[in-house]
């Protein structure tokens, strides 16, 4: 039996609950992995919002992706995208369903090695994140010598993305409040304060143009700037404006089988890339895993910048 986090209705975080459930052993393929740390995102308190419907069938529903932690117990043939997998390798695991556990059998393909110098916390919420901002980055192409605009660049998403860009050579412009501005700046960003005058502000940083945009935010004012500064409307990107990307003919990545596949094959080059200090997964607050519903509250809240953990 192992202690796992789940909605038992649909509503706000007091449906959350801790119930034991059985694991079992792995067979062909699987692993077993005693975690260490659970990544939790704003999906995770959506699934049992009603923001995808409410059949009550499905409950309890299981929540949570990513993960890390040790493996205990592999199956026959049990090989991820790192090579074969073994008993007492750390790793980290994602794009599976019921994360929030104290044990999780699970695929072996959704298990990579962790690198040592990578924390449990780090690691446990790096591919949600760092996935997202890997896919932004190759569909608007952003290579050595573009300048980026990167609306909501403290968030989870928006700071690995800053990193990422100015990794590959980017001059970065990343909208903030202003008590997140020496950190945009830690990272080699110029950053700037949303609101009334933001497109006065980014031209005047931006004095050769901008090449591309990432929006992490979702708000109008920042659909409207990047439509404002970027000509190439391929090289604007939204992870949350949906609705704004298709009627005014720009990117979004997230829910489609591409976007998909891109952050499952860069899982390896996102490994690599944190391992060697290319950036870093910001760490807002760790809760107890019995602390998940206080966990969920805060995240809808302002909060501190960075990633919420859960520690089983």
């Amino acid at each position: 039996m192992t202690r796992v986090a789940v909605a038992t209705a649909f509503g706000g975080p007091e449906v959350l609950r801790i119930i034991d459930r059985e694991v079992g052993s792995p067979g062909a393929g699987q692993v077993l992995v005693d975690v260490r740390a659970i990544g939790v995102n704003p999906f995770d308190y959506k699934v049992y919002s009603g923001s995808f419907g409410t059949d009550e069938t499905t409950l309890p529903l299981s929540l949570g992706s990513e993960a890390s932690g040790v493996v205990t117990a592999v199956g026959p043939s049990a090989t991820g995208p790192g090579g074969p997998i073994s008993v007492g390798d750390e790793v980290i695991v994602s794009g599976v369903k019921g994360a929030y556990a104290e044990e999780l059998l699970v695929s072996a393909d959704s298990v990579v090695p962790k690198p040592s110098d990578l924390t449990w916390e780090a690691a446990a919420g790096l591919f949600a994140a760092g996935g997202t901002a890997f896919d932004v980055l190759a569909v608007t192409q952003v290579s050595a010598g573009d300048t980026v605009l990167v609306h909501g660049a403290a968030g989870g998403v928006g700071s690995i993305v800053v990193q990422l860009a100015r990794a590959r050579g980017a001059h970065v412009i990343g909208t903030a409040r202003a008590i997140n501005h020496d950190a945009l700046r830690a990272y080699g960003a110029e950053p700037v304060e949303y609101g009334d005058g933001l497109l006065e502000r980014v031209r005047a940083l931006a004095t050769e143009g901008v090449d591309a945009a990432i929006d992490t935010a979702g708000t109008d004012e920042a659909v409207d700037v990047s439509l404002e500064l970027v000509p190439n409307k391929a090289r604007i990107v939204t992870i949350v404006a949906f609705g704004r990307a298709e009627a005014d003919g720009f990117l979004s990545v997230g829910g489609n089988a591409e976007s998909g596949v891109r952050r499952r094959n860069a899982r390896l080059e996102l490994v690599k890339a944190a391992g060697a200090g290319d950036f870093t997964v910001p760490i807002a607050k760790t809760f107890p895993l019995d602390e998940v519903a206080q966990a969920h509250q805060e995240l809808q809240s302002q909060h501190p910048r960075g990633k919420f953990i859960l520690l089983p």
